[in-house]
């Protein structure tokens, strides 16, 4: 692991996204569950929404197990995000995650946070179709430590 003990703690946040292309069908059954009454989309396995926003903010407080050589940090918060653009029949996550003072950084809370979000959509959706991809998982911003605010910029 790097040696992080000379660094200033400072709090530090990250924003990361995904996007879940499930594809007309997919997108179609999930629009018409959410109009039917619910406010989140349902699938045969139930809430789409708060089950992946739930398992995101679980992938989060795992990342160091998950990641080898990935410092454990206390996070203040996690928060995840999910919209149906049905227009690219796409499930759109946005991931953030926030430390205490910390000596390094949050950025892999956030993306494992969008990516196992974006992995539960595909679960709970791929009864309706195995054509389900999960693409563009990307760190958009971080915040706090030596390199203070990094954004990504438009392509």
């Amino acid at each position: 692991m790097v040696n992080i003990g000379n660094k200033e703690a400072t709090t530090r946040s990250a924003r990361a996204e995904a996007t879940v292309h499930v594809g007309e069908k997919i997108c179609r059954l999930l629009k018409a569950s959410q109009s039917a009454g619910g406010s989140s989309p349902h699938s045969s396995k139930g809430d789409v929404f708060s089950v992946a926003r739930l398992a995101g903010i679980m992938g989060a407080k795992q990342t160091s197990s998950l990641i080898p050589l990935c410092h454990p940090v206390e996070l203040a918060h996690v928060g995840v995000e999910l919209w149906l653009e049905s227009g690219r029949n796409e499930v759109r996550v946005e991931a953030t995650a926030t430390t205490t003072p910390a000596r390094t950084g949050v950025e892999m809370e956030a993306l494992t946070a969008a990516s196992v979000a974006a992995l539960t959509v595909y679960d709970m959706c791929k009864a309706g179709g195995k054509g389900i991809t999960i693409r563009n998982v990307q760190l958009i911003e971080k915040t706090g430590g030596r390199s203070g605010v990094w954004r990504r910029e438009e392509s």
